[in-house]
C-alpha cells in the first residue's frame, strides 16, 4: 500500500467516525458504491485522478450518489478528496469502509467470530469457493447465494459484508477478503484479531491467559478465533497479521528430526 493511499485511507476512516448517524443502510451504500465505481473504470478513474481539484470530484459525487444518505455521501465526499495511489485503492478504501460501517452499525454482533466461521465453512467446500471465486457467473446471483446460505445462520451485517464482498472479487481469492474484512472489523473495534491453532478446545483460563500475553505482546486487546487441528498434538500455533507464533508440540518434534538428520 502506497503511503498516499495510507494517509487517503486514514482519512476516509476518520471522515466514516464523524459521520452521523451510522448505521446498516450506509454500510449497504457504500457497498453499492463501490459496486458502481467497479463497474465504471472511467468513474472510478476520474474520481482518483488526483491531476483533477477535489471539488469536480466532489461535484461528481453529488451526481452519481445524490440519493444516498448524508452520511454515506459526507464520506464518499471525504475519499474522493484525497490523493489516492491508484483507482483500485480507492474503491478497496470505500469498500473497506463500508465493513467499519457494519462494525460501527452492529456494536453487540461478535461479526469477527461470523466472519471468521464463514471463512472456514467456504475452505471446507471447495466448489462454493469456486462458484464464488470465479470471474465467470453473474455477481448479483453471488450476492444473493450467499444470503440464503446465510440467512438465518449468521447475523444481516455478516450477510451484508459477505455478499457484497463476493460480488465484486477483483482478482482476491473469498477466503483473502474475509480474513482482510475479519481484521478491518477488529481494527475498528480498538483490537487485533488472532487465529490459534491447538489440539483440543482451549479451556476458558487458557484463553485468558493466551490472551493477555499476546495483548502484552502487542499492545493490544485481542480477539481469538480457535481452529482445533489434531496434527497440532500439543501446544497452540497463533497467526496474527503477518506474524506466526509456533508453540506447537509437532513443530518442537519436527525441529528435533532436523536436528538429529543434519
Amino acid at each position: 500500500m502506497g503511503s498516499a493511499t495510507t494517509q487517503a485511507l486514514a482519512a476516509t476512516t476518520s471522515a466514516l467516525t464523524a459521520a452521523p448517524s451510522v448505521d446498516l443502510d450506509v454500510a449497504r451504500e457504500l457497498f453499492a458504491a463501490v459496486r458502481v465505481l467497479a463497474g465504471s473504470s472511467q468513474l472510478s478513474g476520474a474520481l482518483s485522478d488526483a491531476s483533477v481539484p477535489a471539488e469536480p470530484r466532489r461535484n461528481v459525487v453529488s451526481s452519481v450518489f445524490g440519493g444516498y444518505s448524508a452520511a454515506t455521501v459526507s464520506v464518499l465526499d471525504a475519499a474522493v478528496a484525497e490523493r489516492w495511489s491508484s483507482a483500485a485503492d480507492l474503491i478497496s478504501g470505500i469498500e473497506e469502509a463500508g465493513v467499519r460501517a457494519a462494525a460501527i452499525a452492529a456494536p453487540q454482533v461478535d461479526l469477527e467470530a461470523e466472519l471468521f466461521s464463514v471463512a472456514r465453512t467456504i475452505a471446507a467446500n471447495p466448489e462454493l469457493e469456486l462458484a464464488l471465486g470465479s470471474r465467470l457467473g453473474d455477481s448479483t446471483a453471488k450476492g444473493a447465494l450467499i444470503e440464503k446460505l446465510l440467512g438465518g445462520r449468521a447475523s444481516e451485517p455478516t450477510v451484508i459484508i459477505v455478499s457484497s464482498l463476493v460480488q465484486v472479487p477483483r482478482e482476491r481469492r473469498v477466503r483473502s477478503m474475509l480474513s482482510h474484512a475479519l481484521r478491518v472489523v477488529a481494527d475498528q473495534r480498538g483490537r487485533a484479531a488472532a487465529t490459534v491453532f491447538a489440539a483440543s478446545t482451549l479451556t476458558a483460563d487458557q484463553t485468558s491467559r493466551l490472551q493477555s500475553t499476546l495483548a502484552a505482546r502487542y499492545g493490544t486487546d485481542i480477539s481469538l478465533n480457535v481452529v482445533i487441528d489434531p496434527s497440532v498434538v500439543g501446544g497452540v500455533r497463533v497467526e496474527i497479521g503477518d506474524d506466526v507464533i509456533d508453540a506447537t508440540v509437532s513443530s518442537r518434534l519436527s525441529d528435533l528430526r532436523h536436528r538429529l538428520a543434519g
